[in-house]
């Protein structure tokens, strides 16, 4: 068997999240794993050899199965999402990427600039991931237009250097059970985010976040916090003792996911 290594992108708001969920057929939710699978079982799926297909229906393709990076909630957009998968055959890269774009939905798409890899067996996409770097945006304006999409809107004014300074206390190794869901199982809390960033373009605001780990909600429960702490004009101190308290109470709430997006994963 032969691994290979895609880089996909897509738009969030269609979907239940990055990975499979349970159910069957029409039951299931429609997930960006979903869409990927069923696109690569019918391009490269072997219905005709009998290894794979022990029943003999002609109709019926061999499950191609998808390894993530990482796992994106519902809502939440992928630049960089790296995912792993294996078959039996040789594959062209120009030929694989054109064609699966072709069966995916609009909305998801294999990127021709990565290309299409062969890793070695021991190569893991979430495993073997050293940094995952997500990016926030949200319009910073008075009022709303019909191009807003689905961003969120804040209409107070912020400081953005007070917010780049409240986020670099989360730089290094913590505990970041205060920005972790409640729904969340994860028993290891500590992360280590390697660089941070805050910057406005016009009326948008760009928040940055490079870790080698997130918990679930975590990105979009630190911008929460951030803006929990400018619109009660707070000092930038306050995100190191909320960090500190390791109580979601503390912290602002969860930002809606579409301004959330995986941008770049590392190896």
């Amino acid at each position: 068997m032969k691994r290979y290594a895609i880089k996909l992108e897509y738009i969030g708001k269609n979907y239940a999240g990055s990975q499979l969920q349970a159910g069957e057929g029409k039951r299931a939710p429609k997930t960006i794993q979903s869409e990927l699978e069923n696109a690569l079982s019918t391009l490269i799926g072997d219905a005709n050899n009998p290894k794979n297909n022990p029943t003999g229906i002609q109709n019926s393709k061999k499950r191609i199965k998808t390894v993530f990076s990482g796992r994106t909630d519902k809502g939440v957009n992928s630049k960089g999402q790296i995912i792993h998968f294996e078959t039996d055959k040789t594959l062209v890269a120009s030929k694989f990427i054109y064609s699966l774009n072709q069966i995916l939905p609009s909305d998801i798409s294999v990127s021709a600039e990565f290309g299409l890899k062969e890793v070695p067996t021991d190569f893991h996409a979430q495993k073997s991931a050293k940094k995952r770097h997500y990016q926030y945006v949200f319009w910073n304006k008075n009022n709303r237009t019909a191009f807003d999409g689905n961003l969120l809107l804040v209409k107070t004014d912020l400081d953005i250097q007070r917010m780049q300074k409240s986020l670099e206390y989360l730089l290094d190794s913590h505990d970041f059970s205060s920005f972790k869901s409640s729904g969340s199982e994860t028993l290891n809390k500590t992360c280590f985010i390697y660089k941070v960033g805050c910057k406005k373009l016009d009326d948008m605001v760009v928040i940055d976040i490079v870790g080698n780990r997130f918990l679930y909600n975590m990105v979009r429960a630190i911008v929460g916090t951030l803006l929990l702490i400018e619109q009660n004009d707070l000092a930038p101190e306050t995100m190191k003792m909320i960090l500190e308290a390791k109580d979601r109470a503390k912290a602002g709430k969860t930002v809606n996911p579409y301004g959330l997006t995986l941008m770049k994963v590392e190896y």
